[in-house]
């Protein structure tokens, strides 16, 4: 491979590492609320429903089924994020890998420059599909979790 080839496939790397970030950047702001919900509002009910729990007149198991049963919002909450936000990475590492096979077999056919354009070009489409995807994702989570964004 020549000084050109490498010089031009690093510029291409860095761009697709600058749009992967903005991925993470685009999930992290459309996620703000749900996580929000999750980490001050389903954990502050939580940490007040296992306070009453503790009654000296309580067996030591009735007050750690107590917390237990108290921990089950919270616990399926993250559960759900953790998941839906699995399909989601999921559903763009096969995208990108679409892309990459594209790329490799552009490659074989001694097309490089064609093949980098064409990856960077995928790679965009797949990015940009992603994001467009981040507002249905987010609405299906606050459904499923109760929140409403009315303050």
């Amino acid at each position: 491979m020549n000084h050109i080839a490498a010089a031009e496939e690093q510029l291409v790397s860095d761009r697709l590492r600058r749009k992967l970030n903005e991925v993470n950047v685009a999930a992290q702001s459309h996620l703000a609320g749900v996580q929000d919900h999750v980490n001050f509002t389903l954990q502050q009910a939580y940490f007040k429903c296992a306070y009453e729990c503790f009654d000296r007149k309580r067996k030591q198991e009735e007050i750690s089924n107590c917390v237990e049963y108290c921990s089950v919002p919270v616990v399926n909450a993250q559960s759900l994020v953790e998941n839906e936000m699995a399909k989601f990475q999921e559903r763009l590492n096969r995208s990108l890998m679409v892309c990459q096979d594209k790329f490799e077999t552009a490659k074989q056919q001694q097309l490089r420059t064609d093949a980098m354009n064409n990856l960077e070009s995928c790679v965009d489409q797949s990015i940009e599909d992603s994001i467009k995807a981040l507002p249905h994702l987010v609405g299906r989570l606050k459904g499923s979790l109760f929140i409403n964004d009315q303050v």
